[in-house]
């Protein structure tokens, strides 16, 4: 499985970097107010697709956040209910204690 995942890996590789070559084609972005950038395709796709992951990435973060706060309190939960568990086992498995001690 390794090698079929690195087969495929190097495959893309080259697929994108052909792509690379093949775009490298000077390109006029054209910002409000009359900026312009001019950069090569591929850098554009690029810088393009980075700043869509960063903000896809930022996106996620108060979920993330979010459950792995619901995942430490229902640690803390499922220790809770352990203890107890453990505890009536023990109590279980103990001898009842006389209530008290009458001489005659």
């Amino acid at each position: 499985m390794k090698m079929i995942t690195r087969l495929i890996t190097v495959i893309l590789f080259v697929v994108f970097f052909g792509f690379a070559l093949k775009n490298d084609q000077i390109v006029t972005l054209q910002y409000f107010f009359g900026y312009q950038q001019s950069a090569p395709l591929v850098i554009m796709l690029l810088a393009f697709f980075l700043s869509g992951a960063v903000l896809g990435i930022l996106a996620m973060l108060p979920m993330v956040f979010r459950h792995r706060r619901d995942i430490s309190r229902h640690k803390r939960t499922l220790a809770g209910i352990e203890k107890e568990r453990a505890e009536a086992q023990r109590a279980g498995t103990q001898a009842p204690q006389p209530d008290s001690i009458r001489n005659t």
